[in-house]
């Protein structure tokens, strides 16, 4: 969702901009409610299949993220017409298509202009009970914090944009990129859901745990050990070879942490920026040892990276 929406005085939307949440919600009656978001970006891999299978994981995951099931989506696409193979083109839609297809969701229409710089990218709309979305501001002091996948997509991606990240960095990332968070949805809803939910995108993981820090009024301590971390992003961060975006991610948490011996560059990875990236989430302590058999059980990699104490709101970092 974009941070630019205005927020709605209708009480049907359960779920508007204020928290700055993965979709919005609205409330078509008692038994149902509306999830709809949108999401669209420039390439992140050479190859124009996988480009727009992750478009469509990383448009869907909004979805799943509220706790919703997604129904149908729209196709956005800008391509150079005179510059792009059509057979490139074409692969690309093919890309986005498979995943629908595989998730069974609609792709019932899309829009597309020419433009000098590709983007794709898809708005879905799903659907999910009033009473069970789940919210990035609902988090509880004595939460614990999971994350599902691994941190670093935004420096590999420039990596692989400056011709200089190798195979054995580029696989990992491209396989996490393309790995859906269906089922990490599906493993958490069956231990009851989380207290607390999102995904980790364009805003990084800080970016986000800030999200659900100042949503919910809590402080939020990450253990920066415990966070997975891509082949080979660690080594582009010591170089200091972060997107412009990531910068603003670190600019943008400054105000609100609480370091404790941490690498400078270890930080700014922290706030990278993420294409389709895992769920953060919390949930009762209580649950912790359902939660990791569920996962483990479903084969789905899951870490336990922090907890949640009590507000004011704040990230703490520590070592």
């Amino acid at each position: 969702m974009s941070k630019l929406s205005p927020s709605s005085p209708d009480a049907r939307v359960l779920v508007g901009n204020q928290t700055h949440d993965d979709a919005g919600v609205f409330q078509l009656n008692p038994e149902m409610a509306l999830v709809q978001t949108v999401d669209f970006f420039t390439p992140v891999v050479d190859d124009p299949r996988q480009y727009g299978a992750i478009a469509a994981i990383n448009a869907l995951s909004d979805v799943w993220a509220m706790g919703g099931t997604p129904l149908t989506a729209l196709n956005l696409l800008a391509v150079p017409v005179d510059s792009m193979p059509a057979e490139n083109v074409a692969r690309i839609l093919q890309g986005g298509a498979e995943v629908m297809q595989r998730f069974g969701v609609s792709l019932i229409g899309g829009h597309s202009i020419d433009d000098p710089e590709p983007k794709v990218g898809y708005a879905v709309t799903g659907v999910v009970h009033p009473q069970q979305v789940w919210r990035n501001s609902t988090a509880h002091p004595g939460d614990d914090l999971y994350c599902t996948k691994p941190i670093g997509t935004g420096v590999l991606i420039k990596a692989i944009k400056d011709g200089v990240a190798p195979k054995e960095w580029v696989d990992p990332a491209i396989a996490m990129m393309l790995e859906a968070n269906h089922q990490a949805k599906t493993a958490l809803a069956a231990v009851g859901g989380p207290s607390s939910c999102t995904d980790i995108t364009g805003f990084g993981l800080l970016g986000h745990s800030l999200e659900m820090a100042l949503g919910a009024g809590v402080s939020v301590r990450i253990e920066a050990s415990q966070v997975p971390i891509l082949a080979g992003a660690e080594i582009l961060a010591e170089r200091g070879a972060f997107p412009r975006g990531s910068l603003k991610n670190r600019d943008y948490v400054t105000d609100y942490l609480r370091l404790a011996n941490l690498p400078e560059h270890r930080l700014t990875l922290l706030c990278d920026a993420v294409t389709s990236g895992g769920l953060l989430f919390t949930v009762p302590r209580a649950r912790s040892q359902a939660l990791a058999e569920a996962f483990r059980q479903s084969q789905i990699p899951l870490w336990h990276i922090g907890h949640i104490n009590p507000g004011p709101a704040a990230l703490e970092v520590v070592a």
